[in-house]
């Protein structure tokens, strides 16, 4: 047993000092994460409420009846207590109002939950419109529920008899600084299997395709060389990820602004969402009490006053102390608290330890038979650590019910966080052609409001979707195949919809999704590109039984 001054209960002692400072997470990056996680809430709900009555009614394309059918257990949602579109907008404006409280920093924990509560119960409302950006998000605001968001430029801080803290470190803040290591060294692992994205082909073959890039995308992929190596820097940037953990100081401050600077450009090139705005919003929390000291130091280097800017909060201070401060009170309710905070952690901790250990046991088991070649010894080892994954969240007696929860809640852990694809990269440009029939045989392609015609509706693919969400969209209708019920509800809607706005029956829809492959020779130029069209779906509107509809030709 270790006595007290015995070596190795010292270097326990500075291992664990050093962890500490590792998770330790400063309280005004606390601060600007629960601003900026706010903001989000507030741009989404925004951004959404532009497609409210066909993505979030009975009365567009995604019905509830639709989620209910399409998926086997759907997550929890307050937005499935209604169908009726007033309340579903006043659902809305309920759950900015809960974001308003968040930014402001008031009762901010019970504001984060239950934020948290409306963000999973919209993304449950429809599930076939979402992406990383929003599994990231969830995850993040998850975490957050357990960290003191409000200890600093909040009503909570005025509120708040004592100074606050500088910094936390804890299990919550270990969590969350590991989510985002896990979502880049996950998806670094997954491109490591690929020859191509550790080379300077990966990022231009990316940027080339037109139904993604957007901004400054287009002129960017004219530097082919310059963007190729920035493919590099960014892959290698994800492979030495955990860096962003154990580095402190200036050192993980020059991570940081890495990571900054590559989320940037994805916002500028890349039509992909809110994932870059979340994963800024993340790598906030890794800046430390070095990053604003630094600020406070530049700031008066450049003669910026921050007394004057500290004097001009005060009357946002004494606005703040008159906020009403229910709370009930009292030792014991405090402990009541402590407590709860304790066990939910705790169990959190248990859960995470216990899946853990079940799923290191299984892939273990599968390594250990595949050295000795008694199992499978003809397939491919990664292919039989996937399906012992799989394996074990659908099939071990306890995982599969903390997997079931997790999916209810919306925040069920990808296993590996496939960004871009892969693990090769996506080299094939697609665009959507609906080949349908009037009553009086003319032929048209409804989704792109034209002739019928199996051309590129436009140079710009991005542009046929009128918002990202419009993009993942057609994903999940593109996926689903010949019998699936996203597809056949997209395909009534547009029926309806096309009688009633021109006043004529349309009698059958055919669905086809043309793809383009992406060379390095046509990244710029996609004329040459070589295409081929392929049917998913096909349907016949009223009475009509469902046909094909003018099949393209060899000639794309």
């Amino acid at each position: 047993m270790a006595t007290a001054g015995s070596p190795l209960r010292r270097t326990l002692q500075r291992t664990r000092a050093y962890l500490e400072r590792c998770v330790r997470i400063d309280t005004r990056s606390l601060a600007v994460f629960r601003i900026f996680a706010a903001f989000l809430i507030l741009a989404d709900l925004a951004l959404r409420s532009r497609n409210f009555t066909y993505f979030y009614t009975d009365e567009g394309v995604v019905p509830r009846s639709l989620v209910f059918e399409a998926t086997s257990d759907p997550g929890w949602s307050i937005y499935h207590l209604t169908t009726d579109p007033t309340l579903i907008a006043g659902l809305f404006v309920l759950q900015a109002l809960f974001a308003i409280q968040l930014l402001v920093g008031y009762k901010t924990r019970i504001a984060t939950i239950i934020s948290f509560l409306f963000v999973i119960s919209l993304d449950h409302h429809n599930p076939f419109v979402l992406s990383y950006a929003d599994t990231l998000f969830r995850l993040l605001l998850f975490w957050a529920i357990f960290l003191p968001l409000g200890e600093r430029w909040s009503i909570d801080a005025v509120h708040n008899d004592r100074d606050p803290r500088v910094a936390v470190s804890s299990l919550a803040s270990a969590f969350i600084l590991g989510q985002m290591l896990y979502m880049y060294i996950t998806n670094g692992l997954i491109k490591s299997q690929s020859d191509v994205w550790g080379t300077v082909d990966a990022a231009p073959l990316v940027l080339g395709l037109d139904e993604m890039t957007y901004l400054l995308g287009d002129t960017i992929r004219e530097f082919q060389t310059l963007l190729g190596f920035g493919g590099v820097l960014w892959y290698y940037m994800l492979v030495f990820a955990w860096l962003l953990l154990f580095l402190r100081g200036r050192l993980r401050m020059a991570m940081v602004g890495l990571f900054v600077g590559g989320h940037l450009s994805f916002a500028l090139t890349v039509r992909i969402g809110a994932f870059a705005y979340v994963a800024l919003a993340g790598l906030v929390l890794f800046l430390q009490p070095q990053f604003w000291r630094d600020t406070a130091a530049l700031c008066e280097r450049l003669g910026l006053e921050t007394e004057r800017l500290a004097a001009r909060t005060e009357p946002l201070e004494r606005l703040a102390a008159r906020v009403p401060n229910p709370r009930i009170g009292g030792e014991r309710a405090t402990r009541l608290r402590e407590s709860a905070y304790t066990v939910s952690i705790g169990l959190v901790l248990v859960t995470i330890l216990f899946v853990a250990v079940m799923m290191v046991a299984n892939i273990g088991f599968v390594v250990a038979e595949s050295a000795t070649g008694t199992d499978e010894p003809d397939r491919a080892l990664e292919y039989q650590v996937e399906d012992a994954v799989q394996e074990t969240l659908t099939e071990t007696a306890g995982v599969t019910q903390v997997e079931s929860t997790a999916s209810k809640l919306g925040i069920d852990q990808p296993i590996g966080w496939g960004v871009f694809a892969g693990p090769d990269p996506r080299t094939t440009d697609r665009y959507h052609v609906f080949a349908a029939e009037t009553a009086n045989g003319e032929r048209l392609d409804v989704y792109n409001d034209r002739p019928l015609s199996y051309e590129r509706p436009g140079q710009e693919l991005q542009t046929q979707h009128g918002t990202y969400r419009e993009r993942f969209y057609m994903n999940s209708v593109r996926r689903g195949g010949t019998t699936d019920p996203v597809a056949e509800h997209l395909a009534a809607h547009l029926c309806e919809q096309w009688a009633a706005d021109n006043g004529e029956e349309l009698e059958a829809i055919s669905m086809y999704v043309v793809n383009e492959e992406v060379t390095r020779e046509t990244i710029t130029d996609p004329t040459d590109r070589d295409r081929t069209a392929s049917y998913f779906y096909r349907h016949g509107c009223g009475e009509n039984s469902p046909r094909i509809i003018q099949e393209p030709g060899d000639g794309l």
